[in-house]
């Protein structure tokens, strides 16, 4: 009652970001947010580069982790890294400068009220689901470690014992990218994803044949990262019209992809355009797609990804399950929304730590035969390593 009559802080029914802070603070004192730090790491690559579409690569990946503490002297930790500043709307350092303009917002709020959370940071930030992901994952692992339930288990329950796990294949020649498979396979790995989408589109359907050739039955992805115009695309799914592969995000506008798809006959999967739970209803609307990548990061974190997952669970929608990168905590993450996802619904996963040279935390799954499991211990199961990460770069209270 008291906040129903302050009209500065509710109105057309929805709550100011200081009328949520002031609600948390009073309601449920026991969890506030008192502390928010971050952490920059930076995670070198085993191979030396990672190369996509339009020439673009990354040799050194720029991650964040961030750690939320709260009034009951319990610590969340969530890790956010986007794909160097050319991949999606987002890059390394906004996630810090856009903490830094977020976090006073969210101190005094309860870290367990995971929707209220989310929504004080879409009154306070418009947009920027990438700042808002690490924030979010960091207030699940605290939900997990205030009820000693595993983040896979609050997100629904386990399904399976293990998730397969698909290898992404760096953008090279079409023999280097088939002895990178081979390597690939011998460690376990039995679904690709090709990096496709170069300017020589004879070059692409010959990658595309080549891999084929040592992957026979296998789950096989040629993903152009937004690569091709939609003539280069549909000449192209045509020339791979007898090769048993999957067609992932061709071209960059969503009615490019659309009329792609009209226009192929190959299970056809989006991601650069999946941005969002309506993105997600439109493309099914559509008949756009048969599968989708979710991204933890680019919907904002686990919450929105909870929520388009079981939407595509109810849609009958497959779902490679990932983010846009990272260390140990994003693998942890991806681990148990993944794990949590029932198994008819799984393309693939990714253990982007598998890909780094760098530890940042204990306990995160490790791949054993192209396959991880999600940690049954509380949270996300992980503790950052303090000696990998530093000082804090940001400390908010």
């Amino acid at each position: 009652a008291e906040y129903m009559g302050d009209l500065a802080d509710f109105t057309h029914g929805m709550w100011s970001v200081n009328a949520l802070r002031k609600f948390s603070s009073t309601a449920l004192p026991k969890h506030r947010i008192e502390r928010i730090q971050a952490w920059r790491v930076l995670l070198p690559l085993h191979e030396g580069s990672y190369k996509w579409s339009g020439g673009r690569s990354v040799e050194v990946f720029d991650s964040t982790v961030v750690g939320v503490t709260t009034s009951s002297g319990h610590t969340g930790y969530g890790e956010v890294c986007p794909l160097g500043s050319a991949y999606l709307p987002a890059f390394p350092a906004g996630v810090r400068s856009g903490i830094a303009e977020l976090g006073p917002n969210l101190i005094g709020c309860d870290a367990t009220q995971l929707l209220q959370v989310n929504h004080v940071m879409e009154c306070a930030m418009k947009g920027h689901p990438y700042v808002k992901s690490a924030i979010d994952v960091a207030c699940w692992d605290l939900l997990g470690k205030i009820t000693q339930m595993s983040v896979c288990d609050l997100l629904g329950g386990r399904f399976g014992d293990h998730v397969v796990l698909y290898r992404a294949i760096s953008q090279e020649s079409p023999e280097k990218m088939t002895e990178s498979v081979c390597n690939y396979l011998n460690q376990g790995y039995e679904r690709f994803q090709l990096k496709v989408g170069g300017p020589d589109t004879n070059l692409d359907v010959q990658r595309i044949r080549s891999v084929a050739k040592v992957t026979p039955g296998m789950i096989l992805m040629a993903d152009a990262n937004t690569g091709w115009l939609p003539h280069q695309a549909m000449r192209i799914v045509d020339q791979v019209r007898d090769v048993d592969v999957y067609i992932e995000q061709p071209c960059s506008l969503y009615e490019e992809n659309l009329s792609v798809r009209q226009h192929c006959q190959k299970p056809f999967i989006l991601d650069e355009t999946i941005t969002d739970l309506p993105t997600v209803i439109r493309a099914f609307n559509d008949k756009a797609m048969d599968c989708i990548n979710l991204k933890i990061s680019k919907v904002g974190g686990l919450t929105k990804a909870k929520q388009i997952r079981d939407l595509c669970v109810t849609l009958g929608i497959s779902m490679n399950i990932e983010d846009t990168w990272g260390g140990d905590i994003v693998t942890a993450a991806i681990s148990h929304l993944a794990h949590s996802t029932p198994e008819t619904f799984r393309l693939a996963a990714t253990d982007f730590n598998s890909y780094v040279t760098r530890p940042i935390a204990k306990g995160a799954p490790q791949r054993q035969q192209g396959r991880f499991t999600a940690s049954h211990g509380p949270g996300l199961g992980i503790e950052p390593m303090f000696e990998e990460l530093g000082s804090p770069v940001l400390d908010i209270h």
